[in-house]
Parts: structure tokens; C-alpha cells; sequence
């Protein structure tokens, strides 16, 4: 359901998924290329309808949380970008992550090369 969003619903709900909890005004401030503050809370409201959001009372106002596990967001969001900018491909994905430049720590790679030997066909 996250793929048939909007744009900016979206982009609401991922924002809300990364801080895992938070009030409007604190999803706002999130946002790379922000919205009004009622905007941000019509979209919060729509994503609740659509039980994607709940919300409680807090200190500060309401609190919005993301229903479904970011886990499987995260996994979502993953999917669509390597579909859109790698054809799909994971392998052409992780190059290019690998290729930014950062560091792997020793347990980081240890960790790659067990996944990567179970995604591996087996040759016949």
C-alpha cells in the first residue's frame, strides 16, 4: 500500500518511519523540502484513515507512530529504489553502496560474506 501513496504522503510516512515516533511539528522539521504545518497534519490525518499511522495523546500534543514495522518499511523503500535507479538489480545496489567509500569494520564484512554465500546459486 506504502507504493500507491503520493508523493509527499509518502514521503510524510517514511519521515515518520525514520523517527519512529513523533508529533507534526516534529515531522515538519524532518522533512527535506518542508510543508505547512497544517499540511503535514492533513497528510498525518489521511495516513491514520488509511491505518498506516496511530496517534496517542503526549506533553507535547498528539504523537504519531507508523502501524506497520519499519523493518518491513525499510525493506519496502529498498525494493522501489533499486527497481527505479539499478534495474533491479541488488548486486549493481550494494556496489554502489560499497563504492561510497565508507569503511566496512571487519564484523560489517563478515556479515556480507555469509549473505552474500547464502544468495549465491549453487552451480550444477
Amino acid at each position: 500500500m506504502i507504493e500507491s501513496l503520493p508523493r509527499r504522503e509518502r514521503e510524510v510516512f517514511e519521515t515518520l518511519c525514520r523517527l519512529e515516533a513523533s508529533t507534526a511539528a516534529g515531522v515538519r522539521g524532518a522533512l527535506s523540502d518542508p510543508l505547512s504545518d497544517s499540511a503535514v497534519r492533513t497528510m498525518l490525518s489521511r495516513l491514520e484513515a488509511k491505518g498506516l499511522v496511530e496517534r496517542s495523546s503526549g506533553p507535547g500534543g498528539f504523537v504519531f507512530r507508523p502501524v506497520q514495522q519499519t523493518e518491513a518499511v525499510a525493506a519496502s523503500a529498498l525494493r522501489r529504489m533499486i527497481d527505479t535507479f539499478f534495474a533491479g538489480s541488488a548486486a549493481s545496489a550494494a556496489t554502489a553502496l560499497l563504492g561510497l567509500g565508507q569503511r566496512l569494520t571487519p564484523e560489517e564484512a563478515a556479515a556480507l560474506e555469509q549473505i552474500i554465500d547464502r544468495a549465491v546459486e549453487p552451480r550444477s
